[in-house]
């Protein structure tokens, strides 16, 4: 009876204190008696190490403590080891985030003065920061994320102090800009800053990467990664998160991928690497903000999956036993603990499994412990930031039931706090402490052969920033001829970011022994194809290669060419691998435009007469992408192929008018919305389909006829003039493209079709073509899910984009509305002014059923 009346009073008490975070309808009922919940008081380091669990044959060292570090949540190692420490010193200073915005995070540098392994010594390089929430150390400077801008900090006159702020973007981490106000959402924002080993700054989170060439700042958009933190393994493959999905990652650079207008979801990036996502804390974990769920927490109170997996690191140290390279460690600070994903390269992707069954890597009975990033040490050791920090959950998410929990056990006090730490193997001592920042170039080469990543990674890093011609020939050589394959591998990404491959080298390493090689030489190779005909049939005589990787590359590179040589290649590659996903998509992705030309190429190769595992999809891709390029003239040359597949090959045609077909899948009612394609006039080829013997061909015929239409075909409308835009309007259309490839096109692509499970499509989208009122709704103030979308329901929510003026939100919008084959009208910068004015009050975003009721 006691703990009944407990649970009453405590659910009438959420029922007062209303957060943002609630469902509304939701009965908040705590799980977890109060009695079997421990204290979660602020422990000191001595007695915090006490509470961790490790596997065996591992031990867990502090290396800094508060106050020489205040809440952490990124740390980065310079050329001479000392740690550089992002402090979002304003995240949730108490129960309702009050002091957010207060200009109080820093960026500051740990230095172990005595060589003991412990910081010793503090400097504020740069203070005065609002929430900053990522690093990255370039040219003798840091990158440093402070939304929404990103700045190139440098110390000019030695005295570690930054003193020059040079603006690098200004729409970084947007989602938390703090002129958002009660809005600013640092949960969901830019954070990672990964220098990648093809000279490229990554994100999670965002959607461009930048880089430095000659002093001057680069950016390129890239498709969105995760949510928080990013890592890359050995040979440049990006792993990241969200909080409920662990590990993901890129099996093929994503610049390939969203090349192709015609093709909607070529695979091979965010892949999902596996997908238990049970979790075995040592603790109880009443303190996560849907405790109360079923499911959420176990019987005995543990949490029972992830709720906030972040910062995926794959492990490329060498103090860990062999066996640990290349493994993914995940963070669930909720949880209090550090997932181990042992993961076993199959060329193209992985095969991971949970290492170690009910059980972690690293965990904690310290309800405060809260591992929000990892790092690879130069000691070759894994070094933990923890965060420290009673309440995890940002005040815009928190739920009643998670504020009760908080103010329960004081987890709103003892703020300011922070800890380091390092996991060491007791096999392996650790390593030496590096000193590179004055290291010759001639050091630095050889240090792209040690067996620690970090090693590797920063002295192509220094190679690339000082292009010392005198290291040139040294690390041509290492290509040719170095006797570490990642030395090579690192040499020759060394001299692409120094602009100093040539064809000698590159056929060196396209013939490389190693795949991984191979393959990186394909990629680098590219901007030299053109202009060097022998560098093509370097590549040409591994059409055969066995290594899918190998052909994965060639695949992507050659799709780069317009040469009947490289299309002939890529045919002969689709016909040999058909039934491998990544290969074949990797194939289609390289002919935009060509789709149709290279389906009647393939119907005429006489080794695709049998029906082989794999072709059928084969073909139907390239028939959905000629439908989806929509051209009146080339659809009739589909159908008419279809009609005339000879005797013995109407698995052919099936698989064709499957492949129409799939170009507008029918929704959960079983209807299509689509836009027809307008013919010319009434296909005679749909006719001869219709009337055709097979029973399969008449009904997919009927089928095709909704997605077709031409002048006099009954039921269909007259072809609507569309009034032209005036010369303001079309400025406003082209601003609006480069805007959209800018903020939208790694969610939506460029192609517009969106991409499952990140974002809806925009093309023919009632919701892009209606009434423009919802559409800058959407924009100024985001979009929070469910959401139905052409027939399907999306659970997303879609970030406002406020910090937009409004002839830039306006020229966004003219260019959805009139792109893809839209003929909406476009939208006005009065319009957009007219309501954000009507609109400047509200903090939330909207939701389907508020937008509709809006005409």
């Amino acid at each position: 009876m006691r703990f009944r009346f407990l649970l009453l009073a405590a659910f009438c008490g959420l029922n007062l204190l209303a957060q943002q975070g609630d469902d509304g309808g939701e009965t908040q009922t705590p799980r977890v008696p109060k009695e079997l919940i421990p204290p979660a008081p602020a422990l000191p380091p001595d007695q915090a190490l006490k509470s961790f669990k490790l596997q065996p044959g591992f031990r867990l060292e502090l290396v800094a403590v508060e106050p020489l570090v205040h809440d952490p949540v990124q740390i980065a190692f310079d050329p001479d080891g000392r740690i550089w420490v992002i402090e979002m010193r304003g995240y949730m200073p108490n129960i309702d985030g009050i002091g957010e915005t207060n200009k109080v995070g820093d960026v500051v540098v740990l230095e172990d003065t005595d060589g003991d392994g412990r910081m010793d010594k503090r400097t504020v390089f740069l203070d005065g920061l609002v929430m900053p929430r990522a690093l990255a150390l370039v040219r003798g400077g840091a990158l440093v994320a402070e939304p929404p801008n990103l700045w190139f900090c440098r110390d000019t006159n030695g005295d570690l102090k930054c003193d020059e702020k040079t603006l690098v973007a200004n729409d970084y981490a947007t989602e938390a800009d703090p002129k958002l106000g009660a809005r600013a959402t640092p949960e969901h924002a830019s954070n990672g800053l990964l220098r990648a080993l093809d000279n490229w700054i990554y994100s999670a989170n965002h959607t461009t990467r930048f880089r430095n060439t000659d002093g001057a700042w680069q950016r390129e958009p890239t498709i969105f990664r995760g949510q928080w933190g990013i890592s890359q393994d050995d040979f440049g493959r990006l792993f990241y998160n969200s909080n409920e999905d662990p590990v993901r990652a890129d099996f093929a650079p994503s610049v390939y991928l969203a090349r192709n207008p015609h093709y909607r979801h070529a695979a091979g990036v965010n892949v999902q690497l596996y997908d238990d996502k049970v979790v075995w804390p040592i603790r109880v974990n009443p303190g996560v903000n849907r405790g109360y769920r079923s499911g959420q927490l176990r019987p005995d109170g543990t949490l029972a999956t992830f709720t906030a997996a972040c910062a995926p690191l794959v492990y490329r140290g060498d103090n860990f036993p062999r066996v640990f390279s290349g493994d993914v460690f995940v963070c669930e600070p909720a949880g209090n603990l550090i997932k181990r994903y042992a993961l076993e390269d199959r060329g193209v992707g992985f095969k991971a499994k949970n290492a170690y069954g009910n059980a972690e890597f690293l965990a904690s009975t310290d309800e405060r412990f809260r591992p929000v990033n990892l790092n690879n040490g130069p000691d070759g050791c894994l070094y933990v930031v923890d965060l420290y920090h009673g309440i995890l959950e940002h005040r815009l998410y928190i739920t009643s039931y998670l504020r009760q929990q908080i103010l329960d056990r004081g987890l709103d006090q003892h703020t300011d706090l922070g800890r380091i730490y390092r996991v060491v193997s007791e096999s392996k001592p650790s390593g030496a402490k590096p000193h590179l920042s004055k290291a010759s170039s001639e050091e630095l080469v050889k240090c792209l052969s040690h067996p620690n990543g970090w090693w590797r990674d920063t002295a192509q890093r220094l190679l690339v920033e000082r292009s010392d011609s005198s290291s040139v020939a040294p690390l041509k050589q290492v290509v040719i001829s170095g006797e570490n394959p990642l030395g090579r591998l690192h040499a020759l990404w060394a001299l692409d970011g120094m602009r100093q491959l040539d064809f000698t080298t590159l056929k060196k390493a396209i013939s490389d022994p190693r795949p991984k090689i191979r393959a990186a030489a394909m990629r680098i190779s590219e901007p030299l194809l053109k202009n060097q005909a022998g560098l093509l049939n370097e590549l040409l005589m591994h059409v055969n290669d066995a290594a899918p990787e190998v052909q994965l590359q060639l695949a992507l590179t050659l799709g780069e060419l317009q040469d009947p040589r490289a299309e002939e290649a890529m045919a002969q590659i689709a016909r040999q691998n058909a039934a491998d996903l990544y290969l074949r998509d990797a194939v289609i992705t390289g002919l935009g435009g060509r789709e149709l030309e290279f389906l009647e190429h393939l119907l005429d190769d006489k080794s695709l007469g049998h029906r082989k595992t794999g072709c059928e999809t084969l073909l139907g891709a390239l028939a959905q992408c000629v439908l989806t390029e929509a051209k009146a003239d080339r659809v009739n040359r589909l159908l008419d192929l279809a009609v005339n597949r000879p005797a013995g090959k109407e698995w052919q045609r099936l698989a064709l008018l499957d492949g129409i077909l799939s170009t507008a899948p029918p929704d959960a009612k079983g209807k299509v919305k689509f836009k027809p394609v307008r013919l010319n006039a009434e296909p005679a080829a749909l006719a001869a389909l219709s009337q055709c013997e097979a029973k399969e061909v008449q009904e997919r015929a009927k089928k095709i006829d909704a997605l077709v239409t031409w002048p006099g075909k009954p039921g269909a409308g007259p072809e609507v003039a569309v009034k032209p835009l005036s010369p303001e309007e079309q400025k406003r259309f082209d601003q609006g493209k480069e805007l959209y490839l800018i903020s939208c096109g790694a969610c939506h692509q460029p192609h517009g079709m969106g991409q499952e499970g990140l974002a809806p499509p925009l093309v023919d989208s009632d919701w892009v073509l209606g009434t423009p009122q919802r559409l800058v709704r959407i924009v100024l103030h985001g979009l929070h899910g469910p959401i139905n979308v052409k027939g399907k329901t999306f659970q997303l929510d879609m970030p406002a984009l406020a910090v937009f003026d409004d002839d830039q939100i306006a020229s966004l919008l003219t260019y959805v509305r009139r792109e893809w084959g839209h003929t909406a009208g476009p939208v006005e910068p009065g319009s957009v002014k007219s309501i954000r004015a009507e609109t400047e009050k509200r903090e939330e975003a909207w939701s389907e059923a508020e937008l509709l009721k809006i005409q």
